[in-house]
């Protein structure tokens, strides 16, 4: 009778218990709202971020590079002033699991409106963006901040002071914007020789120099300048990142446009020599693959590249993924997560999917492929695009599985084959010693492999036989090698006589 009693009430407890409303999660949230000022005519759709920062620092919305802080995105339809977007430990979150993991502590929090559809970043011109707040956030205990986004609206691009060396251009392309079914433009910056307004006789060569990844244009005001050459630094901000210069079925006719329309206009308005013979090619890890691309793509129009520590010149060693024999990109063929940055001596500092779930959280849909960064500007530059006119992924974004119905279209930019396949057109376009590369063995990104590969098969060819120069370099990271600046120049001159 008692034990019954007892069951009796434990029943009753167990009721009153469950009926009692769940108990609140902790966590840290935040509230994001929109200004009414910055709402426009229209109110926009993009993706809303929100960055944690160090208590004396901004937070830092594109690095991957251990350790950091949290980001977290999500999108908003329509962003009005009476829209809240809200955005905690259930949205898509860089690093994985971080929202839940770091110290309570002060730190600085901002949020951000991306709605740039040309620059693809998070600190283009138009995007909205709050004050930068110094909060207490304590993941344990539960913290709410609200953040209001207050200016941004209309802003344009600043850019550096113009000087006698150094202009900055954004030239109309015809080729960009009907590619595109809106007003587009190429965006350059100029470096002019010492003198050049003294010496309105002369005439000078032309050197496309191009900076590592995401180099804006604007970089060209610390570029020195050369009493032999007009120098030019393509803009490495595009739709879907950086464009890589080079016609892509997602970024549009880059290529084209510099050779046709960009080019022609810096010779005619800077006197240039203005024939294949004066212009040529350069520089580093993006700016070392763009740099050979253009001299392979348009062997007729450069007279030479100089290109150092190069993206992968092959997808054999996609940095370490072999594209057409692996099965994931996350891990490798032992199971073990595939290393993305290493140190010189061989530590892993990042791994692909560490990379890549940076890309998720700043894309729309939380889709890697239209993050910005590295991974996905390669995807956008490489791959085809989809039936929605976006990059169709290579891999598959959680699960890092591969695609490999994509990568017929991949192979038109992987710079071995291209230079294999049509090593009968374009052996003799590059013979004198067109093509030069250089890389260190132990280059941070692991694109030593590739280079690799690219000295082995271009030494092996015949008919004629490869006279281009490829050093691999000694405990060497991911940096300029081989020649100086100066060597370079000294090189293209003498080619152009």
């Amino acid at each position: 009778m008692l034990r019954s009693a007892a069951a009796g009430l434990a029943l009753c407890l167990g009721a009153l218990v469950s009926a009692q409303p769940a108990a609140k999660p902790v966590g840290v949230t935040f509230r994001v709202k929109i200004a009414a000022d910055q709402v426009g005519k229209t109110p926009e759709s993009g993706r809303v971020l929100v960055g944690i920062g160090p208590a004396n620092s901004e937070p830092d919305f594109i690095n991957y590079r251990p350790p950091v802080l949290p980001i977290l995105g999500a999108d908003v339809e329509a962003f009005a002033a009476d829209t809240t977007v809200t955005l905690d430990a259930t949205s898509d979150a860089f690093p994985l699991g971080g929202l839940e993991k770091f110290p309570a502590g002060e730190y600085t929090v901002q949020a951000r409106f991306l709605t740039n559809r040309d620059i693809n970043l998070p600190d283009a011109p138009g995007n909205r963006y709050s004050k930068t707040q110094k909060v207490k956030l304590d993941p344990a205990a539960g913290t709410t901040v609200t953040l209001t986004l207050d200016a941004g609206l209309g802003q344009s691009e600043v850019l550096p002071r113009e000087t006698a060396a150094h202009k900055y251009h954004s030239v109309p392309s015809k080729l960009l914007s009907v590619f595109h079914g809106r007003p587009m433009v190429y965006r350059v910056g100029v470096v002019l020789p010492p003198n050049f307004d003294k010496e309105p006789e002369k005439r000078y060569g032309l050197v496309v120099a191009i900076g590592g990844f995401g180099t804006r244009y604007t970089s060209a005001k610390g570029t020195e300048p050369d009493p032999r050459f007009v120098q030019i630094v393509p803009d490495g901000a595009g739709p879907f990142g950086d464009p890589y210069q080079v016609d892509s079925a997602n970024n549009g006719p880059y290529g084209a446009a510099l050779t046709t329309e960009v080019i022609p206009f810096i010779e005619k308005t800077y006197r240039c020599v203005g024939t294949p013979r004066s212009r040529f090619t350069t520089g580093g890890s993006t700016g070392g693959w763009v740099s050979l691309a253009l001299q392979l793509f348009y062997p007729d129009f450069f007279n030479g590249c100089w290109s150092q520590c190069p993206d992968s010149l092959t997808f054999e060693r996609f940095e370490l993924i072999d594209l057409y024999a692996d099965a994931n990109a996350y891990t490798n063929r032992f199971g073990i997560e595939r290393p993305a940055t290493r140190t010189v001596d061989g530590d892993t500092v990042a791994t692909v999917r560490h990379e890549c779930q940076l890309e998720r959280v700043l894309g729309r849909g939380g889709r890697w492929e239209l993050g910005g960064r590295d991974w996905a500007s390669w995807n956008a530059t490489y791959g085809p695009k989809g039936k929605d006119g976006r990059p169709v992924p290579v891999w598959d974004g959680r699960t890092g599985a591969i695609d490999r119905a994509v990568l017929d279209h991949w192979k038109k930019f992987d710079l071995l084959l291209v230079t294999k396949n049509n090593w009968k057109v374009l052996g003799p376009k590059l013979a004198g010693g067109k093509v030069n590369v250089w890389v260190g063995d132990a280059d941070e990104y692991f694109l030593n492999a590739a280079v690799r590969r690219f000295k082995d098969a271009t030494g092996a060819l015949k008919n004629p036989k490869f006279d281009g120069t490829v050093m691999i370099e000694a405990r060497k990271g991911h940096e300029s090698g081989g020649w100086t600046r100066g060597e370079i120049l000294d090189a293209m001159a003498a080619r152009m006589k």
